[in-house]
């Protein structure tokens, strides 16, 4: 299985991103799919998660500016940002769970200017 994050760039402060992460030679179904994120010198951290079916769960500093979602058909997980800060910068990485294990994504870096 391999997970391809796509959608990450440099944005000015208020602005939007939408991320992708998508999955690749996978014949079976995802549970829960994630993003997490990584700040320079910092430990990674939840972003959302979305199960199959039973709902969303963010991180406090994320409640009410992003949004999770997914397409079970596309094997993929959205992460739309909005109203961006400059403490969102990090490296966004996808995490899809699975009976087989958990998967990661290669990280994207999302990079929001002041």
């Amino acid at each position: 299985v391999q997970l391809q994050a796509s959608g990450g760039g440099l944005v000015q402060a208020g602005g939007s991103l939408r991320l992708s992460c998508a999955a690749s030679r996978s014949t079976f179904r995802f549970s829960d799919m994630a993003w997490y994120r990584q700040a320079r010198g910092k430990q990674r951290e939840l972003v959302a998660s979305i199960g199959d079916g039973i709902g969303t769960n963010y991180g406090d500093s994320v409640k009410g500016r992003f949004i999770i979602s997914r397409d079970n058909t596309k094997k993929t997980v959205y992460l739309q940002m909005n109203s961006l800060k400059p403490e969102d910068t990090a490296v966004y990485y996808c995490n899809f769970g699975s009976p087989y294990g958990n998967f990661w994504g290669q990280g994207t870096q999302v990079t929001v200017s002041s």
